[in-house]
């Protein structure tokens, strides 16, 4: 275990990456040692130093220094004078694609919020058409990764390199489904559906005409159907076929959160608790993950924190369920997510900074 370590931040203007920047300031194994903020610069910019943090994101000032931390143009020299032992990517896939392999062979442990290195089969990937889709380093660096999600491989984490940050949809529909897989209950061949609803930072910084305040307040809408690129995600880690689960994310006209619905339909009667004794045990070591044993959860329950929040309702039956899982997809879904996976490699408390 290491009392702290040094961290970096490439890609701190976005959503994310703000939040980011908010919970390494303010982690306690991090105080004296701010992250190194760094980015694409242009002249003016990098000739003045950099770009005040607290210009960028004026809600980060406090009392203890920030006002002094800028975001200086990159350089790999800049990451070494610095002593970067953790790189925390927030950016575009292909980015990550391109730096990643570089950060490795300098001995640098990188968090990649990117959806660059989260799959591991070939024909999950082939939605981002990467451009280095089966070169030999690509290939190389694939094999490093693991998937950075706490509740599943925990262990895997704490020894790895490249840890690749799961997709906001993903972790919520994934938390919700691979305990009741894992223990054999859901009826796989009656299909599973996940009607998914985030609101619109999921989308990015960026704006587009279709999460443009026009388009999207006072408005519900579906996207993405049959072929949302986090799919391949909840295929390759809940264990599941393509014919098997129907996802389809939707439009929220709410700033952030995401509330998935689930139905499943099991292979025997099950009573509640039951299916409930499944959960408690599967997240048993997992204080990030908050089950509801009487109600459902709620994104007012769950924005602006790091928690999972898993509830469902059992039909008289007992062969069908629904499953409700909500969490904050600029921190669970992304941000406190990659902290949460740097207390693992760190060997720190799992939720420390988090709650």
């Amino acid at each position: 275990m290491k009392n702290s370590v040094q961290t970096a931040v490439v890609g701190v203007t976005g959503y994310a990456g703000a939040e980011l920047a908010r919970l390494l300031l303010h982690h306690p194994r991090l105080k004296g040692r701010p992250p190194v903020f760094a980015g694409r610069l242009d002249e003016k910019e990098a000739a003045r130093g950099g770009t005040p943090l607290t210009e960028i994101h004026p809600q980060l000032a406090d009392k203890n220094g920030s006002g002094a931390l800028r975001m200086e143009p990159f350089t790999w020299e800049l990451l070494a004078e610095r002593g970067v032992e953790v790189l925390f990517l927030a950016t575009p896939h292909e980015q990550s694609r391109a730096w990643v392999p570089e950060a490795l062979e300098r001995g640098i442990r990188v968090i990649d919020l990117s959806g660059a290195w989260r799959l591991t089969e070939a024909s999950n990937r082939s939605i981002y058409a990467f451009e280095d889709e089966g070169s030999a380093a690509a290939v190389a660096t694939q094999t490093l990764a693991v998937y950075g999600m706490p509740e599943l491989h925990r262990a895997e984490i704490a020894g790895a390199k490249l840890i690749a940050n799961p997709g906001c949809y993903s972790t919520s529909v994934i938390l919700a489904l691979k305990p009741l897989v894992a223990a054999g209950l859901i009826d796989l061949s009656a299909g599973i559906v996940a009607d998914a609803k985030s609101g619109v930072s999921g989308a990015g910084k960026a704006p587009s005409a279709k999460t443009h305040f026009m388009y999207a307040a006072d408005n519900l809408s579906a996207y993405s159907v049959f072929g949302h690129r986090h799919t391949g995600e909840l295929l390759e880690q809940v264990g599941l076929s393509a014919g098997e689960i129907v996802f389809t994310p939707h439009l929220l006209p709410i700033p952030r959160g995401i509330l998935s619905t689930i139905y499943v339909r099991f292979n025997s009667a099950q009573t509640r608790d039951s299916v409930a004794q499944v959960y408690r045990e599967f997240f048993a070591a997992s204080p990030m993950v908050r089950f509801y044993e009487k109600s459902l959860p709620q994104i007012q329950y769950v924005v602006r924190t790091n928690y999972a929040d898993i509830g469902f309702q059992l039909d008289p039956s007992g062969r069908r369920a629904v499953i409700v899982s909500c969490l904050d997809n600029l921190l669970k879904g992304a941000a406190g997510q990659a902290v949460q996976n740097l207390n693992v490699v760190s060997g720190w408390g799992e939720s420390e900074g988090l709650e």
